[in-house]
């Protein structure tokens, strides 16, 4: 299995790399006020990979920097403080619900 792994990654390579000495012509990448980027088609196509990565990567650290923050927030406000004020176990699921006669047994 790991040789056919490695089979297929192999192909993959030599199939994009095919690819890439096929398309060397150079092209011209047009901005705005007449400037323009001429390059070979391999290259445009990378950095446009490359770029996309990139602003992916940089869209996807807010939310994940709001998750890191929030780990620590909702751990410490899920301890419950005893009744001589001393920080005890966090909350169980039914804990405060009145519907039970006895309070929830840890471990079981």
């Amino acid at each position: 299995m790991r040789l056919l792994r490695w089979l297929v990654r192999a192909l993959l390579f030599f199939v994009l790399f095919a690819f890439a000495l096929n398309n060397q012509h150079e092209v011209q990448l047009k901005w705005f006020f007449g400037y323009e980027w001429r390059a070979p088609l391999v290259f445009i196509v990378l950095a446009a990979l490359v770029l996309g990565c990139v602003l992916g990567v940089l869209g996807m650290l807010p939310g994940w920097w709001q998750r890191q923050r929030g780990v620590p927030r909702n751990s410490a406000a899920a301890t419950v403080i005893s009744p001589n004020g001393t920080p005890g176990m966090p909350a169980a699921a039914g804990a405060t619900d009145p519907a039970l006669p006895y309070p929830p047994r840890d471990g079981l």
